[in-house]
């Protein structure tokens, strides 16, 4: 059995959008001093718990719950898809970056045929990049684990072995056997042997039954790109908000703008302005718009192109970019600015809502911390799609889409590069120590949901249990970082658009629309987030996840 009678356990409330299979799972929320998990999938955070639970860092749980969801949360995410990851290392005082992302296809001739047809953006196994989540849990566990593969692994394929599953299930599970033998038949320490499993999946049998299928399904992916791949150590990019350094992936995820909204939210006293009051929601929104125009004109792969990102941070360049955010007005333009000529604006342009239809399948997430110190935020995903497992289980997502083919742009299709993908999770710091980990589920959502969360626990002091469920607002006002199209104009999402959750008091919606917002109301979810607080005074940790998105959590005493 997965679960441990060691749980803090509180039984979950059912909400409207939870399914009476949810009526026995874990709860959504948990407190403790061992160390936490919340994620997706109940089954998946017992799965991190039991990795604590025996001695496991916070990666060797990440991995553990990661491996999981891929199983539980399948749809939402898979083996054959990307896992950004980042680490607080106890031991070093320091945060790193695990890029668990896949690059295009290295041929030249697949980024030809892209040119000439366009990236598949409804689904295709030709929009498929290098899977990157095997070799991003191995990695982790390898650099700042004390377990095995074979021991990460081992709730995934009970998982997998259970009666009653789908045909990839046993496929699946024989390909995982397959890794756990090649490490158990390696020679040499911990490292090389999780060293075997890794380079199977990537460079030997298993990389050449990934390329007969590949052949087989039209992808223009091979052997000769899975032998390429590596899951690159980096460091974050950061800023300071209100004496809390937060800490994001590099701009080959769209993290940097949560800094920018950050950055331009430190001019406004939002405590003072009242928890979601019509000037906290319209002063965020604006923000966002403007964090969301820099992404979608200047972001993409650092290895690729040279983005601003100095520049963008800078004091100067956030003064002038504040002072377009008119207190009074919705912008329903898109205004994207100039960093390197530290203007103000690029451009100033009309835009208008697109009607095309990109199906978007969406993220999961995971936050664990242990009891040594150690804290991971990782938000895995695969963008499925349509696309279905293979022989040997692992299914494909399509984010080569969220890359492009318009002449120029930073985030254009070249081989080998990474997509600029909506995969974000959050790190945050206070005095050099870690005391929020989030992981939020749902594409351009992601930013916009962990800004709610983190200003509702930094400027309103909500417990993770409250920030995660106050009522959250968001944006279409930006490109959709799922269409391909290279007129990005038409990629345009909704000029002046809010979306509130139904809870959010009726004057407000009234207000906001006055001021020229397009208002929405919506009775799910805003996206799903989970998050993980340290309390450092009582080394309590504090896990919750929003229940009406079916986030679960648990922690040890």
């Amino acid at each position: 059995m997965l679960r441990s009678p060691f749980y803090l356990v509180v039984m979950m409330t059912i909400s409207s959008a939870s399914s009476a299979s949810d009526a026995d799972s874990l709860s959504w929320k948990a407190s403790g001093k061992g160390g936490a998990v919340a994620a997706g999938g109940a089954k998946a955070v017992s799965a991190g718990i039991e990795l604590l639970e025996s001695g496991g860092t916070a990666a060797d749980a990440a991995a553990a719950t990661l491996l999981a969801l891929a199983i539980t949360d399948y749809g939402l995410f898979a083996i054959g898809g990307e896992i950004p990851f980042m680490i607080y290392d106890a031991k070093k005082k320091e945060v790193k970056v695990l890029c668990g992302s896949g690059c295009a296809p290295r041929s030249q001739e697949a980024i030809d045929w892209y040119y000439k047809h366009g990236i598949p953006a409804t689904g295709s196994m030709k929009a498929a990049p290098v899977p990157g989540a095997i070799d991003l849990c191995i990695t982790a566990v390898k650099v700042y684990g004390n377990k095995t593969f074979a021991a990460v692994v081992a709730p995934t394929l009970e998982l997998l072995d259970a009666e009653g599953g789908p045909k990839w299930h046993a496929n699946l599970a024989k390909t995982l056997r397959r890794l756990v033998r090649a490490e158990e038949q390696a020679t040499g320490t911990r490292e090389d042997k999780l060293t075997a499993a890794r380079d199977l999946f990537y460079k030997g049998a298993v990389a050449d039954d990934l390329e007969s299928w590949y052949v087989r399904t039209g992808s223009f992916l091979r052997k000769s790109d899975l032998a390429a791949h590596v899951t690159r150590l980096e460091d974050p990019v950061s800023v300071n908000y209100r004496g809390y350094t937060v800490c994001k992936c590099d701009t080959w995820t769209q993290g940097a703008s949560l800094c920018q909204a950050l950055r331009l939210l430190e001019g406004f006293d939002l405590k003072a302005m009242g928890h979601l009051s019509a000037d906290h929601v319209h002063a965020s929104v604006e923000a966002l718009k403007l964090g969301f125009a820099d992404r979608d004109e200047h972001y993409g792969d650092p290895l690729f192109v040279e983005v601003p990102l100095k520049s963008l941070f800078s004091e100067k360049y956030t003064v002038l970019r504040r002072q377009l955010i008119d207190m009074k007005k919705a912008s329903l333009e898109r205004r994207p600015g100039d960093p390197e000529g530290m203007k103000a604006l690029l451009s100033k342009e009309k835009s208008e809502k697109s009607t095309a239809k990109i199906p978007i399948q969406d993220t999961t997430t995971c936050v664990v911390a242990d009891r040594w110190g150690n804290v991971v935020a990782a938000t895995p995903s695969c963008n499925l799609a349509g696309n279905r497992p293979g022989i040997l289980g692992i299914t494909q997502g399509n984010r080569v889409r969220s890359l492009n083919t318009t002449p120029g742009h930073p985030n254009r299709v070249e081989p080998g590069k990474r997509p600029r993908i909506t995969l974000t999770p959050t790190l945050v710091l206070k005095d050099g120590k870690p005391v929020v980990a989030i992981s939020v589920a749902g594409g351009d959502l992601q930013d916009q949901t962990t800004l709610n969360v983190l200003l509702n626990h930094i400027e309103f002091g909500m417990t993770p249990a409250e920030a995660v469920t106050a009522p959250r607002f968001s944006t279409p006002h930006h490109e959709n970082s799922f269409n391909p199209n290279p007129n990005r104009q038409a990629t345009f999402g909704q000029p002046g658009g809010v979306q509130l959750q139904v809870t959010v008091p009726e004057e407000i919606r009234k207000e906001l629309s006055r001021r020229g917002h397009v208002v929405k109301r919506l009775r799910g979810p805003i996206a799903h987030p989970v998050m993980i607080t340290i309390d450092h005074e009582t080394g309590t940790f504090h896990a919750a996840g929003d229940p009406q998105a079916r986030r679960h959590a648990a922690a040890l005493e």
